[in-house]
C-alpha cells in the first residue's frame, strides 16, 4: 500500500502527518505534498518541509504554519491523458473535521474535469469500499476507435511480368525458360476480392466522437473470357488460356501472341493457339495443344502443335529444326528440317528435309519442287518438280501410314538388339548349366548372377517374339496401298526413288506430266 499524508489543524497551528508505505508501496513525494498544499491554499515553508522529508522521520507531524485553518474535505485530483482517452484519479484524506467524499462527489469532480464518458463505477466503488490514498485509480476510459481495413485483391497467378530466367543446378542461367506465361484452365480461380470493412467510431472521455480513418474500396476489373461470381468477389477463367494483369485489369486469352521467340521470351509451352508476329530463332521451341502461326521465318527451332502449324514465310531448319503437327502443316517452304503432320502438308517447296503426312503432301506452286531428303504420305504426293538435275538423293513414299514406317524402324531396332543380347548371353548360360550338371557348386553371388542372366534372356526372347508378331502385322498393312499415287505435274528427274507400299522404283530417265501407282505388284507410270 502506498504511503499518504494528511493535514491536521488546531487552534494554534496546522500540521502535516505522513504515513509511510507498506508492503513495497510507493513513498510520499514531497512534490505531491507541495502541489496539494498549494491547491488547498495551506501556507508552508519550503525549507522546513524539505528538512522534514530529508530526515525521513515521520513519527511526529511537521508544523506547516502557526495558523488555524478551516477543515479540508476528502478530495480527488483527476489528470486526463493528453489524448483524452483516459483519466487517473488520486484521492487525499480529509483534515480533522473535514467531510468525507461520496460517489456523487466523485462524479462531481469528473464533471469539473469535463469527463462525461467512460467513467468506471467499479473503480469508484472499489475506492469507497477500501480507501487507498495517494494511489492512482483509472477512473475513466474512452471507447477506442476500431479502425477498418482496406479492400484488397488476391491474385492467384504471377503478376510480375519481368523476365526471370531459370537457374540451373550447375549455377548457369537457362534463358529458354523465362517463366513469362501464366497458363490457366477453364474454371480456375484467378482473383478474389476481400471487401473493405468500415471502422467503428470511438469516443473520448469528454464524449467527443473519434472517427476512424477512411478505408479504400476496390473492385475486380477484367476483360473477356472471365466469369465474375454473383457476389462480385471472384474471377474465374471461362477458357483454357493464359492470364495476365495489365493496368489493374485481369485479361485471359486463348490465343497467345508474341513478337519473336528468342531470348526475350524463352521457350513457349501453351494450351491453345500461339501467334508469332515475327520470327522463331534457332534453338528455341514452341509447344502447344492448339495451333501455331508464325508470320515471320523459323530457323533451327522446334515447333509442336496439337492442331495445325502455319508458317507464312517458311522454315530453314539448318539441319536441326523440326515441325510436328497433330493436324496440317502449311508453310511457304520447308528446308533442312523434319516435318510430321497428322493431316496434310501444303508448301511451295521441300528441300533436303524429311517430311511425313497422315494424308496428302501438295507441292504445287509455280516452281513447286521436292529435292533431296525423304517425303512420305499415306495417300498422295502432288509435286511440280521431283528431284533435280544435280541428282540429289530424293525418296518419296506413299501408300503407308508414316507412323507405321516409324514403328517398323523402332521394332527392327528392338529385334536387332534382342538378337544381339541372346547371341552373347545364351552360350554363357549353357556353359553354366553344364558345370552345374557336372556337380560343380556355385557360391551365392555366382548363383545370383546366373539367375539374373536367365531372367534377361527370357525377357529378350519375349521381346523378340512380340516384336516379330507386330512386325508381321505392320508389314501386312503395307501390302495394301490401294489408290496411293505420286503425281508429277512438271518433271521427275533420274535418281529419284518412288516407294508405293512395299514396292519401289528408281527413276532412270526424265519424265514429265506423269503419275506413279502400284499395279500388279510393281510401281508403274501412267499419264495424268
Amino acid at each position: 500500500m502506498n504511503g499518504y499524508f494528511q493535514v491536521l489543524t488546531n487552534e494554534k497551528a496546522t500540521f502535516l502527518r505522513v504515513t509511510p508505505p507498506t508492503q513495497g508501496g510507493e513513498a510520499v513525494s514531497i512534490q505531491e505534498v507541495m502541489n496539494y498544499l498549494t491547491l488547498k491554499k495551506v501556507a508552508f515553508d519550503v525549507k522546513t518541509l524539505g528538512l522534514y522529508f530529508n530526515t525521513g522521520d515521520f513519527s511526529k507531524p511537521a508544523i506547516l504554519n502557526r495558523d488555524s485553518i478551516l477543515p479540508i474535505s476528502e478530495c480527488c485530483i483527476i489528470n486526463c491523458d493528453p489524448d483524452f482517452m483516459g483519466a487517473t484519479a488520486r484521492f487525499y484524506p480529509p483534515s480533522n473535521g473535514g467531510k468525507m467524499l461520496d460517489k456523487e462527489g466523485v462524479y462531481s469532480e469528473c464533471r469539473l474535469s469535463k469527463i462525461t464518458h467512460g467513467i468506471d463505477d467499479a473503480v469508484i466503488d472499489s475506492f469507497l469500499a477500501a480507501k487507498k490514498y495517494c494511489t492512482d485509480y483509472r477512473i475513466a476510459k474512452g471507447t477506442p476507435v476500431k479502425e477498418g481495413t482496406d479492400a484488397h485483391i488476391t491474385y492467384f497467378f504471377n503478376t510480375d511480368n519481368r523476365i526471370r530466367p531459370t537457374l540451373n543446378e550447375d549455377g548457369t542461367v537457362d534463358f529458354h525458360n523465362l517463366n513469362l506465361v501464366n497458363q490457366c484452365k477453364e474454371g480456375e480461380l484467378l482473383a478474389e476480392l476481400t471487401p473493405e470493412v468500415k471502422g467503428t467510431p470511438g469516443t473520448d472521455i469528454r464524449g467527443v466522437e473519434i472517427k476512424p480513418r477512411d478505408v479504400k474500396r476496390a473492385q475486380l476489373s477484367y476483360g473477356l473470357n472471365i466469369q465474375l461470381s454473383e457476389d462480385k468477389l471472384r474471377l474465374t477463367s471461362k477458357v483454357n488460356g493464359h492470364v495476365n494483369l495489365t493496368g489493374g485489369r485481369v485479361f485471359v486469352s486463348d490465343v497467345m501472341q508474341v513478337v519473336n521467340v528468342d531470348n526475350s521470351t524463352g521457350d513457349i509451352e501453351y494450351e491453345n493457339t500461339v501467334v508469332i508476329q515475327g520470327n522463331v530463332n534457332s534453338g528455341f521451341s514452341v509447344k502447344t495443344k492448339g495451333d501455331i502461326e508464325v508470320r515471320g521465318t523459323v530457323e533451327g527451332a522446334t515447333l509442336e502443335a496439337g492442331g495445325n502449324i502455319i508458317l507464312q514465310r517458311g522454315i530453314n531448319g539448318m539441319g536441326k529444326g523440326s515441325l510436328k503437327a497433330g493436324g496440317n502443316i502449311i508453310s511457304k517452304f520447308i528446308e533442312n528440317c523434319s516435318a510430321e503432320a497428322g493431316g496434310y502438308v501444303e508448301t511451295n517447296s521441300i528441300l533436303h528435309s524429311k517430311v511425313t503426312a497422315g494424308t496428302d503432301i501438295n507441292v504445287m506452286s509455280k516452281k513447286g519442287f521436292i529435292t533431296g531428303g525423304s517425303v512420305t504420305a499415306l495417300s498422295t504426293i502432288r509435286v511440280k518438280t521431283l528431284g533435280s538435275t544435280m541428282g540429289a538423293d530424293t525418296s518419296v513414299t506413299v501408300g503407308v501410314d508414316p507412323r507405321v514406317i516409324t514403328r517398323i524402324g523402332e521394332l527392327n531396332k528392338e529385334t536387332a538388339e534382342a538378337e544381339k543380347n541372346l547371341k552373347t548371353m545364351l552360350p554363357v548360360l549353357e556353359a553354366a548349366k553344364k558345370r552345374i550338371a557336372a556337380g560343380e557348386k556355385l557360391n551365392p553371388e555366382k548363383a545370383k548372377q546366373i539367375q539374373t542372366l536367365a531372367a534377361t534372356i527370357k525377357h529378350s526372347q519375349e521381346v523378340l517374339s512380340s516384336s516379330g508378331e507386330e512386325l508381321q502385322s505392320l508389314k501386312s498393312m503395307m501390302d495394301e496401298g490401294q489408290g496411293a499415287a505420286v503425281e508429277v505435274q512438271g518433271e521427275v528427274f533420274p535418281g529419284v526413288v518412288i516407294n508405293i507400299s512395299d514396292v519401289s522404283m528408281i527413276i532412270k530417265d526424265s519424265y514429265k506430266y506423269c503419275r506413279f501407282i502400284k499395279d500388279k505388284g510393281d510401281v508403274r507410270m501412267a499419264a495424268l
